[in-house]
């Protein structure tokens, strides 16, 4: 098995409802095992500004999967939930995302997959839920902590739970 972080968010519909969707579709019990699960977070749009703010998680998994088919469930999953990739404008409202952040410590850079993420460390809206879960965390060879504190995280705001 392996760990990986991935990150979720939205900003259409109810996006907390489609999060624990998301993160229950993933996450089998079996090929994915849910390992932990930041609070949500309410963020700023990145990107293209002009649009509602986001809510953001991180999950930790164990993963019997290869990085190209965690992938490949984590869009799957975004289908369902009613994401359209080809019509939507890049970095524009969506009511999920769902990204591959890192798997084990594998660097990779192949068509539609790059490891770690390629802007994991310009993206508050990222390390922020997954310093909550992972603060010793070192990805890319950087501990998630230091490149947290490089960032500015305002407007940043950790939701409560869901009732319920």
């Amino acid at each position: 098995m392996a760990d990986a972080f991935l990150g979720l968010g939205g900003n259409l519909g109810d996006v907390r409802a489609t999060l624990d969707r998301a993160i229950a579709r993933l996450c089998d019990g079996r090929e994915v095992r849910l390992l932990a699960r930041s609070s949500d977070y309410r963020t700023p749009p990145w990107g293209v500004e002009d649009q509602p703010p986001f809510v953001n998680a991180c999950i930790a998994v164990a993963t019997a999967l290869a990085p190209q088919a965690l992938l490949a469930r984590a869009l799957a999953v975004e289908r369902e939930l009613g994401r359209n990739r080809e019509r939507e404008q890049r970095w524009g409202p969506r009511p999920i995302d769902i990204d591959l952040i890192a798997y084990d410590d594998l660097r990779l850079d192949r068509p539609g997959l790059t490891l770690p993420h390629p802007r994991l460390f310009e993206r508050a809206f990222v390390l922020v839920p997954l310093a909550e879960i992972a603060p010793d965390a070192v990805i890319g060879g950087r501990p998630i902590a230091d490149a947290l504190r490089d960032l500015d995280a305002a407007g940043i705001e950790r939701l409560p739970p869901r009732s319920g």
